[in-house]
C-alpha cells in the first residue's frame, strides 16, 4: 500500500484536469520524509498520528481527519488503504487492496482484524465509489461483502516500485547478504500464513542437494517467521534459505539484479505487485495459479498450484534447469509489465473521482 501512494500520486497530480487541487494527509513520519511525493508536489498536511500502526492510523483518520479535511473546503477524500472516514461532510472514494481479513483471518491477529472485519464493511458502504485493484478484488467486495458493483471500479496498479536505488555491485550484494556463489531463487513477500511461504520451503527439499539453488526470503519479521525456520529445519534445508530482515534500496535492487529466478507461491492476492516487479527488472517467474496472479501474469509466467509442493518444485526446476524457456519468460514478462502503468492507473482512478463528484464539484484531497 506504501508503493501504491508513493507510485500514484505523483501520476494524479500530473494528469489531473485544470483546476483540480490535492491535500496529503499524511502522519507525523511521513511529514517529516524528504523523499515522498507529498511536500514537494502537492501541499501536505500532518495527521497527529504515527502510521507504522494500524490502529493509530485508523483512529487519526476517524477522528482528526474529517474536521481537517472539512475545514479545507475538501470535496473528495481518497482513501488509499481499504479504510476510510466514515463521517465528514465530502464524497469519499476508496481503495480496497484485498480481503484477506476474510479469508485468512490467521493472517492479521488481534486487533487488526478485528478491526479490518469492521471498518472494510463500513468504507465500502459509505463511500461513492470503490476502487478495486484488481478483477479479483472486486468479486471478493461483491460475493464476500455483497458490495453494489456498480459502484465498484476496477483499476489495476501500476508494475510496482520505480526503481528508486542502483542495485549493490554483485559481489557486494552477495558478501553483505552472505549469499556464497550459489544461484539465487528471491521470494520477496511478507512472511504470513497465506503468502504460502511453507509450502515454498517444502518444494525446496524435494529439489537434489546439488542443484538446489539458495532461497532468499527478504523483508521484516514476524511471528510466522519461527514457524518457517521450523519447516526449514525439520526438511532439512535450514543452509538453504536465508531469512533476511528489512534491506535497502540497493540491497533489494542488488538482489534483483543477481536473481535467477522470481517465485511467489502466496494462496491469495488482491494484486501481487511483486509478480510485476520481477518481470519488469528481467527476472524470470514462477507463481500461484490462484487469486489475482493469473489475471497479472497472464501467459508471462510459470503458474503452479500453490497448494502442490511437487508442483512448485518442478516449475523452479524448470525456470533454472531450461535457460531458453527462461529467456522467452523474461522477454514476455517485460512486455507484461509494460502493460501495467501508474500513468493508466492514475488515469482511471481520475475517471472514478469524475464520478463520484458527480453530485458536487469542488476541490479534492487525496
Amino acid at each position: 500500500m506504501e508503493v501504491y501512494a508513493r507510485e500514484l500520486i505523483p501520476q494524479l497530480v500530473a494528469q489531473a484536469p485544470a483546476g483540480m487541487r490535492f491535500t496529503a494527509f499524511v502522519s507525523r513520519a511521513l511529514a517529516a520524509e524528504r523523499d515522498g511525493p507529498w511536500g514537494e508536489l502537492l501541499p501536505a498536511v500532518t495527521v497527529p498520528v504515527d502510521a507504522r500502526s494500524r490502529p493509530q492510523w485508523v483512529l487519526g483518520e476517524q477522528l482528526p481527519l474529517p474536521p481537517m479535511a472539512m475545514r479545507r473546503r475538501v470535496a473528495l477524500v481518497h482513501s488509499l488503504a481499504s479504510t476510510a472516514p466514515l463521517w465528514g461532510r465530502f464524497v469519499r472514494v476508496t481503495t480496497v487492496h484485498d480481503l484477506i481479513y476474510e479469508r485468512f483471518p490467521e493472517a492479521h491477529q488481534g486487533i487488526r482484524d478485528k478491526g479490518m472485519r469492521v471498518l472494510v464493511p463500513l468504507a465500502v458502504r459509505r463511500s461513492q465509489r470503490v476502487i478495486a485493484i484488481s478483477q479479483c478484488t472486486r468479486e471478493d467486495l461483491v460475493r464476500l461483502l455483497g458490495a453494489d458493483p456498480t459502484r465498484i471500479d476496477v483499476v489495476p496498479n501500476g508494475f510496482g516500485a520505480t526503481r528508486h536505488a542502483q542495485p549493490l555491485a554483485e559481489s557486494e550484494t552477495r558478501r553483505r547478504l552472505r549469499l556464497g556463489d550459489r544461484q539465487v531463487l528471491l521470494s520477496v513477500s511478507a512472511k504470513r500464513p497465506h503468502k504460502n511461504l511453507l509450502a515454498l520451503i517444502g518444494a525446496l527439499a524435494l529439489i537434489a542437494p546439488e542443484h538446489r539453488p539458495l532461497l532468499v526470503l527478504p523483508g521484516y519479521p514476524t511471528w510466522h517467521e519461527a514457524q518457517l525456520r521450523e519447516r526449514a529445519a525439520a526438511v532439512g534445508v535450514t543452509g538453504d534459505v536465508r531469512f533476511l530482515g528489512w534491506i535497502s534500496g540497493e540491497e533489494l535492487e542488488g538482489l534483483w539484479a543477481i536473481a535467477r529466478a522470481f517465485v511467489f507461491p502466496s494462496l491469495h492476492e488482491g494484486f501481487g505487485l511483486p509478480v510485476l516487479e520481477a518481470m519488469a527488472r528481467g527476472v524470470p517467474v514462477a507463481c500461484s495459479n490462484a487469486s489475482s496472479l493469473p489475471e497479472v501474469a497472464g501467459d508471462a509466467a510459470l503458474l503452479f498450484d500453490p497448494e502442490d509442493e511437487r508442483a512448485i518444485a518442478a516449475a523452479i526446476e524448470r525456470l533454472l534447469g531450461d535457460r531458453a524457456h527462461a529467456e522467452r519468460l523474461v522477454a514476455m514478462g517485460r512486455e507484461r509489465a509494460r502493460l501495467f502503468t501508474w500513468e493508466r492507473s492514475a488515469r482511471l482512478t481520475l475517471a472514478s473521482y469524475e464520478r463520484a463528484l458527480s453530485v458536487g464539484t469542488g476541490a479534492a484531497g487525496a
